[in-house]
């Protein structure tokens, strides 16, 4: 997973519809998602809503949710060995409705964002913004 994410697409309406969900709250765009904030989730206990969950993933062994044991990445290759994520696997999975992700290039004045997306969401409004 990426740093930064976004959910621009707020149609509950269209979101209920492709996941078969039976409630979906009122949503708002969001361009630019960072760990610990707020995200549209499904969850497996709850697969039929679409609920605010809190990004990261904060180990049961480190005792707090502010804590700097907070983790948004695992490598595959690794998952089912690392004792934070081993246990948690089979049970406590989500989907994050995303439609688009940020990855930074290195330039000459620091880091510059680059959000990457499928081409077929790619639109223009009539700014050409």
């Amino acid at each position: 997973m990426c740093g930064r994410f976004s959910q621009t697409k707020a149609d509950g309406e269209k979101i209920k519809k492709r996941f078969r969900l039976k409630k979906v709250p009122k949503l708002e765009a969001q361009y630019n998602i960072a760990p610990t904030q707020g995200v549209q989730a499904i969850l497996n206990v709850r697969p039929d809503e679409l609920v605010l969950a809190r990004w990261g993933l904060v180990p049961g062994w480190s005792g707090e949710i502010n804590t700097s044991f907070s983790m948004i990445n695992a490598r595959a290759e690794t998952l089912l060995e690392k004792p934070a994520y081993k246990g948690l696997i089979g049970q406590k999975r989500c989907l994050i409705i995303a439609d688009s992700f940020y990855e930074w290039k290195k330039t000459g004045n620091g880091k510059e964002p680059y959000r990457i997306m499928l081409k077929a969401q790619f639109t223009f409004d009539k700014n050409g913004v």
